[in-house]
């Protein structure tokens, strides 16, 4: 993750608080069992005081994390001041998506533009699976986790607080076939479904929108709090990049303005998802 410090501390705090409560435990037994106070260890999981890389490497034993982990979070105490990307692998939810899907959860407004595939917070269950049915080095067991996680991420889109979700979709996205036309149909149906929700805003960039920057598929993440910075998520096969910075986000958040721009509005692009849907009936 790069840019400010009050996001990696923000994100430091979350995941320590985290790892507390996964564990039942008090801030005073923490405290104890590794002699510190109470308040201690509460001021590192409020972001009030500063956390040391020894004291992330005590936790993160006692607390009996991953070697990944610990050095992550290591990281984001140590590197405050670093703006940087982590390169972290991991067999069905690797920690760096945990990561993600830590932030995405914390988001007030969230922004995303797929140019290949449906969007992961709009895919029916049997089209997430023949996506992760490709990755050979994948086991049953994690293709079912992933797919898993997937399908709980989307309630976000489901509850009384949703973030305000505007997604942006290229009509290739829409005409690219996985699995087979029956799952497709399936999928574009989901598409249309989330679609109404109140929330959520879609639309789609025509194949004739004309030349527009090429981006690839980018999330922009905003949240509540006016300290916490939008975030900008781009992730790859194994790794996952996490901008912050005033420059990263300015620019794409003129792209995705273009984007929208050039895209049908969401009454035409409800339209011609529907004239693919019959494609595939």
């Amino acid at each position: 993750m790069a840019g400010s410090p009050t996001a990696r501390r923000r994100r430091l705090s979350i995941e320590l608080k985290k790892l507390r409560e996964k564990s039942a435990l008090t801030c005073a037994q923490v405290g104890e069992a590794l002699d510190w106070s109470g308040s201690k260890v509460n001021r590192m999981e409020t972001g009030s005081g500063r956390v040391q890389p020894s004291d992330i490497d005590a936790l993160c034993r006692f607390y009996d994390t991953s070697d990944e982990l610990r050095e992550f979070l290591k990281s984001l105490a140590r590197q405050a001041k670093v703006r940087g990307w982590w390169q972290v692998h991991g067999a069905g939810v690797p920690e760096w998506f945990n990561i993600y899907i830590g932030l995405e959860q914390d988001a007030s407004t969230f922004r995303q533009y797929q140019c290949e595939l449906v969007p992961g917070l709009m895919q029916t269950e049997v089209y997430a699976s023949e996506l992760h049915k490709v990755g050979a080095h994948m086991s049953v067991e994690d293709i079912a986790k992933a797919v898993r996680v997937r399908m709980e991420r989307q309630a976000m889109l489901r509850q009384a607080q949703a973030p305000d979700a505007w997604f942006i979709l290229n009509e290739g996205a829409l005409r690219h076939v996985i699995g087979d036309r029956a799952l497709m149909r399936e999928q574009l149906e989901r598409v249309l479904e989330m679609a109404d929700l109140p929330t959520v805003t879609l639309q789609v960039l025509p194949f004739d929108s004309g030349t527009r920057p090429t981006t690839g598929s980018f999330t922009m993440l905003g949240f509540p709090a006016l300290e916490d910075p939008d975030i900008v998520y781009r992730d790859g096969i194994t790794d996952a990049v996490y901008l912050e910075g005033e420059h990263h986000v300015r620019e794409y958040t003129r792209a995705f303005d273009g984007l929208r721009a050039a895209a049908l509005s969401p009454q035409r692009s409800a339209l011609l998802i529907k004239s693919i849907l019959k494609e595939y009936t």
